[in-house]
């Protein structure tokens, strides 16, 4: 005998055999007690739901010799001749073969007949979607009044294909896909009662594998015993279906919140070893955090997600810490990298960045949270914290300068040192020497005096220290030409001595660097009164943020 498929075998023969429609079964089951069968039906939902499966189901029910009954006895001729789809009064007609006029007009002539030997004459018509619109046409008439013995069964996946006439005058019901814990526990009952070896988890992979659909998940599961014969290996089972194991999941959701890039880029070359594909692996981490969000939201999730009592309760431990707010952030960064690696030709690479991307992201304020510290600051001014003053003229300050008093506007040269200063130098300085070789545009010599410091000055002589990086530019050309820039500047002879900065003696600081600390001050009081400011204490409390820099406002800050 020849081999049978699952899907064939555990066919549903009874009402109480359709997993996850219930509502379908109950509603059928009503209908015959009460007597209130209508002429059409129409049952519409995904793949391997059991439509076609209540259809003959139905079609038993109607025309067993114990009937009109809700349990039919399954071994009468026409229990058997419907479960064997060899019923002479039961045509199953596939709506994608006959798709024409013709073949409704044949329907119709076949309709004027009596049953041959049942009770009723039933025509379940599977993809009816498929039909034209002159077959439907043609339809018409006959579906809406039809002999009365005649019942009309129309299975589809698709009914917004299907015109509204029809619609109209049928009676319609619409399969849901079959939930992860009621699909692995008809999983269990098959595999028991088929001698197989398979762990819950592993159940749990091929329900999850099916996506709702009873058909796809015994399909999966004839093709995981094919391979792993009568003893089905957890790893073995998602090497086939070539799904990342859950604990890898979960330990790289684990390393993004707890910010370890190093255990992510670890994973993620596991996953390549493994040879998964990582888009599919980022669809698992997306369905994984979507769980989490679940979970932040519903305190009992039921139906909501896939997944059992076990791993249920891992989830919840993972999104306990989490907020709502970085879970979204989380999700639609994964979902955006989902589309980017199906035209990424450097998948590895993509996934490893975004990962350590999401790793080092800092933790997120919702915006309810950001009004409600607004609001706080609001009523700290609404009752008499004052507001920083403004000036008529000027563009406003980026920091308030009720508490930050703008400096002294700096002079075109830093003043010397006292000592430095003696009478023979007519009131002419070492800066002002600088200063006069630059207007000179003498860019270079200027620089480099700059650069050195003035060690003495009382004329005629002239001592300058030069860092040990430049005494080399000081050649005989330049000493020259710095020696009559000065006796230009000072009006009289000037001997100028050249020396060596680094022996271990203390020198002046140069201008260059009277000016730079001059600024660093400058800027570290600025910092200081900044920080101080009550309006930038109450925006770091609110915003959660700090002080990167500070600009003054007369520096041309906007």
């Amino acid at each position: 005998m020849s081999y049978q498929v699952l899907a064939r075998k555990w066919r549903p023969q009874l009402f109480e055999d359709l997993v996850g429609q219930e509502h379908v079964s109950q509603t059928l089951k009503n209908a015959i007690t009460a007597d209130r069968v209508h002429h059409a039906f129409l049952f519409t939902g995904a793949r391997g739901v059991g439509k076609t499966s209540a259809a003959r189901i139905f079609a038993k029910a109607l025309n067993c010799q114990e009937g009109p009954t809700t349990r039919p006895c399954g071994v009468c001729p026409s229990c058997v001749e419907i479960t064997k789809s060899q019923g002479i009064d039961v045509l199953e007609i596939d709506g994608a073969s006959n798709t024409g006029v013709d073949d409704i007009r044949e329907l119709r002539e076949n309709v004027r007949y009596l049953p041959s030997q049942s009770r009723y004459k039933i025509f379940i018509i599977d993809e009816v979607h498929m039909l034209s619109i002159n077959a439907f046409n043609a339809l018409l008439k006959t579906l809406e009044e039809p002999p009365a013995h005649v019942k009309f069964i129309f299975a589809t996946t698709e009914p917004h294909k299907i015109p509204i006439t029809i619609l109209s005058r049928c009676q319609r019901f619409d399969f849901k896909k079959i939930g992860l814990v009621p699909l692995q526990a008809r999983l269990r009952t098959i595999v028991d009662e088929e001698n197989i070896q398979v762990a819950d988890s592993g159940l749990a992979i091929i329900a999850r594998s099916g996506g709702g659909s009873m058909r796809d998940a015994l399909s999966t599961l004839d093709q995981v015993i094919a391979f792993c014969g009568d003893k089905i290996d957890d790893d073995e089972l998602q090497s086939l279906l070539g799904l990342v194991s859950r604990a890898l999941l979960l330990a790289t959701i684990k390393a993004v919140l707890e910010r370890d890039s190093g255990q992510l880029l670890a994973l993620v070359q596991k996953v390549d070893e493994h040879g998964f594909s990582f888009r599919q692996f980022c669809q698992q981490l997306v369905e994984l955090v979507r769980a989490l969000v679940v979970l932040k939201v519903v305190d009992q999730p039921g139906d909501l997600i896939d997944v059992g009592e076990t791993e249920l309760q891992e989830l919840r431990s993972l999104a306990e810490p989490i907020t709502l707010e970085d879970l979204q952030r989380l999700l639609a960064i994964l979902i955006r990298t989902e589309a980017d690696l199906a035209v990424s030709n450097y998948p590895r690479l993509t996934m490893e960045m975004v990962l350590v991307k999401l790793a080092g992201l800092p933790a997120g304020i919702d915006v309810a949270t950001l009004i409600k510290r607004l609001e706080g600051l609001e009523k700290q001014l609404s009752s008499g914290l004052p507001a920083p003053p403004t000036r008529p003229v000027e563009r406003a300050p980026a920091v308030p300068t009720g508490e930050i008093p703008p400096p002294p506007e700096e002079p075109a040269t830093v003043k010397e040192p006292e000592a430095l200063f003696t009478p023979d130098s007519g009131g002419k300085s070492w800066p002002g020497l600088v200063e006069f070789v630059k207007n000179r545009r003498k860019p270079r010599i200027s620089s480099l005096l700059e650069q050195s410091s003035l060690l003495f000055l009382e004329l005629p002589q002239l001592r300058i220290g030069m860092p040990g990086r430049y005494f080399s530019m000081a050649d005989s050309e330049m000493r020259q030409a710095i020696q009559d820039l000065a006796a230009e500047y000072f009006a009289t002879e000037v001997k100028i001595k050249i020396e060596k900065n680094g022996n271990g003696n203390e020198v002046p600081l140069s201008l260059h660097e009277e000016r730079t600390q001059q600024e660093s001050d400058r800027q570290k009081k600025l910092r200081e009164n900044a920080l101080e400011h009550p309006l930038v204490n109450s925006a770091l409390n609110i915003f959660g943020g700090k002080v990167e820099s500070v600009k003054p406002i007369d520096k041309g800050f906007v």
